[in-house]
């Protein structure tokens, strides 16, 4: 029997300890096939039996045919079949299909040209590959090749090597090429780059969507939501507190982020030891130190958390502060709440804000209770 219109459905432990946008609020989602909910619920339409994401570019179904569920797993026990269009059994963030063998052929060899015209002869057209890399690094595909290939050089060029040794591995044809780009991205020549820390970025998929993350040896500076607003304003931050060019490539505090973002999602991971390296002012590092204190499963007012610094008359700076906050979950800024318990601004957005809080408040709370199944019309 069909349920009714909109409604949510909530199974299983798993799907009991997560809360869902409003019916309405995902049904807004689905018509502006808004990007940022992939990953928190699909939907799934009555007429076709099929289950999508929320930005599948299908035709927005019906309000009274749709059905909204936690996770893929509960849309298929439910008997629908997953689109073959937006592919909802892949990771919200994945790089697409038409993509990934692009994205392993440039891991393997970054210093390889790849210009326009070989993209073309690869079936790829360079607008929508541009595009891809725009929105989920928040640099084009050739910037972020270049970064890949500096990145390299320099990490040569820090372990001895010679320069005209490190421009030939890095794909340059010519010194005068290398040093060309090196004084662009770190502002000195080559023999001068030895010195140079690279920031490291990458991508670390969660179940609310992609995230930039960055780090140098001394921490993780850079943890945002891939779709926030302010993402180019935290990038360019990064880049004025820190020395070193901010490049894509791996690193083991990258790595250690995702490991304990995923537990940390998974509910088994309540504080997070990764090491920070956040430079900002006195008064922000206070602000974001007291962020980190306020318990797991807890909530803060902005005025508590002034005072806990110290500063009662700051609220508004607090909240400023806040706000400049670039690592997003690691240093909680979600926790903080107006002095009526209301939910206030969140860069995430205020839907993530509030996934965050009842995730933790549940996790919690199983801890002492058993789990019970949980169906919310």
């Amino acid at each position: 029997m069909a349920s009714p219109p909109g409604r949510v459905l909530l199974c299983g432990v798993q799907t009991a300890l997560t809360l869902l946008p409003s019916p309405e609020e995902m049904y807004r989602a689905v018509v502006e096939r808004d990007t940022g909910y992939d990953g928190v619920f699909v939907v799934a339409v009555t007429s076709t039996g099929i289950f999508c994401r929320p930005s599948c570019s299908a035709r927005k179904p019906r309000r009274e045919n749709t059905e909204f569920f936690a996770t893929v797993r509960d849309a298929m026990f439910a008997g629908y079949r997953a689109c073959r269009r937006c592919r909802p059994l892949e990771p919200a963030g994945a790089a697409p299909p038409w993509l990934r063998a692009l994205l392993e052929d440039v891991g393997v060899n970054p210093a390889a040209p790849w210009r326009d015209e070989d993209l073309r002869l690869r079936g790829l057209d360079p607008t929508r590959v541009r595009r891809w890399f725009q929105h989920q690094y928040g640099m084009t595909f050739q910037a972020y090749r270049r970064g890949l290939r500096l990145g390299a050089a320099l990490g040569q060029l820090r372990g001895g090597a010679a320069v005209t040794h490190a421009a030939h591995d890095s794909g340059y044809e010519s010194l005068s090429g290398f040093a060309a780009a090196l004084r662009q991205l770190v502002g000195r020549a080559p023999a001068a780059s030895r010195d140079a820390t690279p920031v490291m970025a990458t991508r670390l998929l969660t179940p609310l969507g992609p995230m930039i993350a960055a780090a140098t040896d001394a921490g993780l500076c850079l943890l945002e939501f891939s779709d926030r607003r302010m993402l180019g304003e935290q990038l360019r931050r990064v880049a004025r507190f820190l020395p070193g060019p901010l490049t894509p490539g791996r690193h083991p505090l990258l790595d250690r982020t995702g490991d304990e973002l995923q537990r940390y999602f998974d509910g088994t991971l309540e504080e997070f030891t990764v090491p920070l390296h956040t430079p900002g002012s006195e008064f922000q590092r206070q602000a974001w130190g007291a962020l980190r204190r306020i318990p797991y499963g807890e909530t803060r007012s902005y005025a508590q958390q002034a005072a806990a610094i110290g500063r009662p008359e700051a609220v508004r700076a607090v909240a400023r502060a806040n706000g400049d906050n670039r690592v997003a979950i690691v240093i909680p800024c979600h926790r903080v709440v107006g002095a009526d318990g209301r939910l206030t601004g969140y860069g995430g957005g205020l839907w993530r804000k509030r996934w965050l809080l009842e995730l933790e408040r549940r996790r919690r709370a199983a801890t002492t209770s058993p789990l019970r199944r949980v169906s919310v019309a």
